[in-house]
């Protein structure tokens, strides 16, 4: 008798530490590889190392991390919580322009690696209400073949 696995859905949460960024690397990894989605695993490392990365430099307080596989459509959605509710400019609204780092930039890049790896991103800016820390959701969701 076959069994269907439900789709996963993850939530880690994340201290703002140096380390955090590699550990939310790891868990992608091991919870992709544990349900049989390894192929999804490199552009998934990618998006979620530089959403984890973002928001432990620019923001100064604790983070999420949540994988979350979309029914059995094929998709993943890899999104990153924060408390700072300030959007990066590469999650701006659709439309608008987004600037292109210079060529021997230090930084700029993660969230144009993100960008070419999703087929769709989002931003949710949070309020703040009763024990919610408010803040903002930065999602990136792919297809991938084989999921589902």
């Amino acid at each position: 008798m076959a069994t269907v696995s439900p789709p996963c859905n993850y939530t880690l949460q994340l201290p703002r530490d140096p380390r955090s960024p590699g550990i939310g690397r790891a868990t992608v990894r091991t919870v992709l590889a544990a349900r049989g989605l390894g192929e999804a695993i490199p552009a998934a490392e990618l998006v979620a190392s530089e959403l984890l990365t973002n928001a432990h430099q620019h923001t100064n307080g604790p983070y999420a991390l949540r994988i979350v596989q979309l029914g059995e459509s094929g998709r993943l959605r890899l999104a990153v919580w924060d408390t700072d509710p300030r959007v990066p400019p590469g999650f701006r609204a659709e439309g608008d322009p987004v600037s292109v780092p210079s060529v021997d930039g230090e930084r700029g890049r993660g969230l144009h690696l993100v960008r070419a790896c999703a087929d769709a991103l989002g931003v949710s800016v949070l309020r703040e209400l009763g024990a919610s820390k408010g803040g903002k959701l930065l999602w990136a969701e792919c297809q991938w073949g084989g999921l589902g």
